[in-house]
């Protein structure tokens, strides 16, 4: 990308084609992803990493529960969307904590590999206290609206929050008047129609209306967060402050699931 205007240009360019700015080698070189733990992880991948450990944490957990609960009371006990318990009972934190658990080793699969890629492209563009903020409102989106439309029927996935970043890359692309945007816009929509005609195919269960939630919800969002490149010390500051509401809200979410997990007795 390049540095200044934030286009996509090749690796061989030494003037940006977008904004005629020059691009010198040490700009080419910043592009380069950093290294973290000697290397084994790529600083553009850290941040999806980081919630892929929590995914999978999670889903053990969840596999270790089904023992003594079933895969429904497990999935539930860990804060599994269901409208009843977030509307009646007041349990809103099941709107977050719904989107780090999985049902099953197929589900956490196919959304592990999506987030994988789609993470660092995400965090490429829009920085990490950007995209933070905006896998939270996916997935708080996607769970709010499955819980309006589908009350009784329990959701989880990480897939809410991948919609967020999909639905902020198709604003990008949007907002990106230029070839590369409109080539951006045209790829993701792309990808939400698969995502969508997948979704209805019976056999599958997926929730869309938790995708069609945190689509609205990351473009919503992506297309007035504006990129790091033309923004101001004051305005990032303001991202990093939300990035962190974001992470401790999170772990409120979790701290719920403990305060709120059944006791022995219960399990019995």
């Amino acid at each position: 990308m390049c540095p200044h205007c934030r286009a996509f240009i090749s690796s061989n360019d030494r003037t940006c084609a977008y904004c005629g700015q020059q691009v010198g080698p040490r700009a080419i070189e910043r592009r380069q992803p950093a290294q973290i733990l000697g290397g084994l992880i790529p600083h553009a991948y850290f941040t999806t990493i980081l919630i892929l450990v929590i995914n999978f944490g999670m889903f053990i957990g969840t596999l270790l529960l089904e023992r003594t609960m079933g895969e429904g009371g497990a999935i539930g006990a860990l804060g599994a969307k269901f409208g009843p318990y977030i509307f009646q009972e007041h349990q809103y934190w099941r709107l977050v904590t719904a989107g780090f658990l999985h049902g099953g080793w197929l589900h956490i699969l196919m959304n592990s590999w999506v987030l994988y890629d789609l993470g660092a492209q995400v965090e490429q563009v829009y920085g990490t206290p950007r995209f933070l903020v905006l896998y939270f409102a996916g997935t708080v989106g996607g769970f709010y609206l499955s819980a309006v439309e589908r009350p009784l029927e329990p959701s989880v996935g990480s897939s809410a929050g991948i919609m967020g970043l999909i639905g902020a890359m198709i604003a990008f692309g949007v907002a990106n008047r230029s070839s590369i945007g409109r080539e951006i816009r045209n790829f993701y929509s792309r990808w939400v129609i698969y995502i969508i005609i997948f979704g209805l195919i019976p056999i599958f269960a997926v929730d869309n209306w938790a995708h069609i939630g945190g689509l609205a919800a990351g473009f919503g969002l992506g297309y007035i967060a504006g990129t790091p490149v033309h923004s101001t010390r004051a305005r990032e500051g303001m991202w990093r402050v939300l990035a962190a509401v974001c992470v401790l809200i999170t772990a409120w979410c979790f701290f719920e699931v403990y305060r709120n997990f059944p006791s022995p007795d219960q399990l019995r």
